[in-house]
């Protein structure tokens, strides 16, 4: 039992028969209660849509148009976001004069900025990736601005006891590596939070490729089993995304937390 269990102490067998038995159950319900594709195509349909998508090649270009898509949002969120939390999180006067003006963009939707996307950007990449950036973007400058926010003072006063006297080396060796922890989580929640953004953000044309474009399409031609398709490839591909990133800074920059030195 304890080697098929993870580090964490679950066993994945467990998911493994949630995951077989929700197929079952689904292509019980679709194909013997409701037996009407359009209202919910089962699982057999959706692999067989599936095989048809993956050899006429289309899904590929879908799938490399979303990542560019999103690529551009998250690094502009990431430019944007990590900055101004630091230097909202280190200076209070700042945070003073800033606040109100981050609390006021801040609950407004993402897709409330799709006219102004059309109209700054047109109908191109960029525009896609600016609601993925306005989705993602706070997230980030929220916890990195909690985490600098609650570094603890004895760090700050020891780091200029042993001669770090400047702002920015303070915020390089002291401050940002104890906030680490939450500025890796905001920039987790911003990921899934611009993921979520990318099917809105690919529906009003901004190229002929993308997985949230072509989930819209499908549905327009009343392919829901296409449209299936689609649906778990964005799951899938948002949960790789965490699952990497998780692994990524466990491993290289909060191995403290674990123990692990070495």
């Amino acid at each position: 039992m304890g080697r098929l269990a993870g580090k964490d102490g679950k066993d994945w067998r467990l998911g493994a028969v949630a995951v077989l038995l929700a197929l079952v159950i689904w292509q019980f319900i679709a194909a013997v209660i409701i037996r009407y594709p359009f209202i919910l195509p089962a699982p057999t349909d959706v692999f067989a849509a599936f095989v048809s998508l993956v050899q006429g090649g289309d899904i590929f270009l879908d799938f490399e148009a979303s990542l560019i898509h999103f690529a551009i949002g998250m690094v502009l969120a990431l430019l944007v976001g990590i900055p101004i939390g630091i230097i909202m999180g280190w200076n209070r006067r700042i945070e003073s004069f800033m606040d109100p003006l981050i609390e006021l963009l801040r609950p407004i939707p993402p897709l409330a900025w799709i006219p102004f996307a059309i109209i700054w950007f047109g109908l191109t990449s960029f525009s896609a990736g600016f609601i993925i950036f306005a989705g993602a973007v706070f997230p980030i400058i929220i916890n990195t601005y909690s985490g600098f926010r609650g570094v603890p003072r004895v760090f700050v006063e020891a780091g200029k006891m042993l001669g770090c006297t400047k702002d920015r080396d303070l915020i390089r060796y002291i401050a940002f590596p104890a906030a680490l922890p939450s500025v890796a989580s905001g920039i987790r929640i911003a990921t899934g939070v611009g993921w979520m953004c990318l099917v809105a953000a690919e529906l009003f044309g901004v190229s002929n490729y993308g997985l949230g474009q072509k989930l819209w399409f499908y549905y327009s031609l009343h392919q829901m089993d296409s449209v299936v398709v689609y649906m778990i490839l964005l799951g899938l591909i948002g949960l790789v995304f965490d699952m990497v990133f998780r692994y990524y800074v466990d491993r290289h920059f909060l191995k403290w937390r674990t123990g692990e030195v070495a």
